[in-house]
């Protein structure tokens, strides 16, 4: 199972393993084990080893899955950077974990050249680049892996700080396809679409958890609606793994809903709007909202198909081998239903970061402490409140932005929200909140909203500053990027 493509190989060599939802190619899973082979032979021209850790600069497409699988060939470490990050982050991330060489693409080539004094091999030819698939590949022995060997590093989205290297086994990786498969299912003619970044952990999850169930992943080149509702449709998915926004406008495109080969439609990495489970139940969509992290190989907790229409506001319950305990500021944990920290245990938490004092910092007696709150309820849904470090002390009283930002979310008027505590000299911090209206912007005031929240909020809980935004700021991983929203509502002052 270490190395899923040659084990499909010899057992389902026939099946399709991969498609291309852009030029409709295809591959079985013998032409990929052979297209992998001849990558892998061409990273160990290249001077690759085991253990060598080999950064990727690019986006989604069939070339990334290949070195995906030939990095794990060879026993090297595959490290994944964000291609729309700015030179100088993508440099700081590459310094952090010592590359032998870094993989890009004809159109990420000058950027991975400006990354330090490294090797940069394109997938591409003709461009100014080495190009890696031009190279003679060498005779190479496959490596002899075990669980607990580092697959891959990714970093952390940085929604509230500066990303994080994290270490991730083929045991991680091994957990995580097995609790979700418990919880979605797997059927023999799966085909799972991915229209999410590969360098993003939701992305390489369904490329990985595919190889592993034997079944067929489908690539889109990024997202638009259009085309992924019409590659829904032409290639009889039964899976798909989105962000909100994304299962947003795949509903505002498809309003009567998507095709009905779909089982689940996976949806994570930012809170879901109860409206929007709602919405897509409604018209028939097997919404499955998550929560998850990097640090957890994906998912945590997962609502399985059929549950939405009941708990629209939950995540699920927590996944196969995966403990959840929820603990108060000293880390001591709290009764059922009381909101605290979000700690989370089991195979599929991350042996830790490659910075040691990131993860002493970060692991307690329990497990990871992710800094997102939440509660369990008497039936062992897990429902979660945002992150404790995005808690807004105003006057001395605790705010919890998502109860705010989710009362706000109820009104007619507003699309999207997000609720941020700005600087205060009389109060040390006052709800702001930045409100994407639904129509324009002069067909909703900020009076009536402070109104709207009158019987429904505590009056310290009412947000002071509001501002009318086209769209909320949000990180290269899609979270709303809290940071720039403070900045942006505190300009108001």
């Amino acid at each position: 199972m270490r190395d899923a493509v040659a084990l499909q190989t010899r057992s389902n060599p026939d099946a399709v393993a991969l498609v291309d939802a852009a030029t409709d190619e295809s591959w079985t899973y013998r032409e990929l084990h052979d297209d992998v082979q001849t990558i892998a032979g061409q990273l160990a021209a290249a001077g690759v080893q085991r253990g060598d850790r080999v950064t990727v600069l690019m986006e989604t497409r069939p070339a990334f899955v290949r070195l995906v699988f030939a990095c794990a060939r060879l026993g090297a470490v595959l490290v994944p950077l964000n291609a729309r990050l700015a030179t100088p982050e993508l440099r700081a991330q590459a310094e952090s974990v010592s590359p032998v060489v870094c993989i890009c693409e004809r159109d990420t080539e000058d950027t991975a050249v400006d990354l330090g004094p490294m090797p940069v091999l394109s997938v591409d030819t003709g461009g100014e680049a080495e190009s890696l698939v031009a190279r003679d590949p060498t005779e190479f022995e496959a490596a002899d892996l075990a669980w607990a060997d580092t697959r891959a590093v990714l970093f952390t989205s940085g929604t509230t700080g500066d990303p994080k290297p994290v270490r991730l086994t083929y045991g991680n990786f091994a957990a995580s396809a097995v609790a979700s498969a418990f919880r979605l299912g797997v059927l023999p003619d799966d085909r799972w679409l991915c229209p999410l970044s590969l360098y993003h952990m939701g992305g390489l999850s369904v490329v990985l958890r595919s190889a592993l169930y034997g079944t067929t992943a489908v690539l889109t080149r990024g997202f638009d609606a259009e085309s992924v509702g019409t590659a829904l449709a032409d290639y009889d998915c039964t899976g798909v793994s989105l962000v909100p926004t994304m299962l947003k406008r795949l509903l505002d495109e498809r309003p009567e809903g998507l095709p009905d080969s779909l089982r689940f439609a996976l949806v994570g990495g930012a809170p879901t709007p109860p409206d929007l489970v709602e919405r897509a139940v409604d018209v028939g969509v097997p919404v499955c909202p998550t929560y998850g992290a990097t640090e957890t190989t994906s998912q945590v907790a997962t609502l399985g198909p059929g549950e939405a229409r009941h708990n629209p506001e939950s995540v699920g319950r927590p996944l196969l081998g995966t403990e959840v305990t929820i603990v108060d500021d000293d880390g001591e944990p709290l009764p059922t239903g009381e909101t605290g920290e979000i700690v989370v245990s089991g195979p599929t938490v991350t042996p830790g970061y490659l910075a040691g004092a990131a993860t002493d910092e970060r692991f307690g007696p329990h497990g990871l402490r992710t800094g997102d709150h939440g509660h369990l309820d008497d039936d062992g849904f897990l429902y979660v409140g945002g992150r404790q470090t995005d808690r807004i002390v105003t006057g001395g009283e605790n705010v919890h932005p998502e109860e705010v930002a989710g009362v706000l979310r109820s009104h007619p008027g507003v699309a999207d929200v997000a609720v941020v505590g700005v600087p205060d000299e009389e109060w040390g911090e006052r709800v702001g909140a930045l409100v994407v209206p639904v129509d324009e912007p002069g067909d909703l005031s900020q009076a009536a909203l402070r109104a709207f929240c009158e019987d429904r909020l505590a009056g310290y809980k009412h947000p002071r500053t509001i501002r009318f935004v086209a769209e909320l700021p949000r990180t290269p991983s899609g979270t709303v990027d809290r940071a720039a929203a403070v900045a942006r509502l505190a300009e108001e002052n």
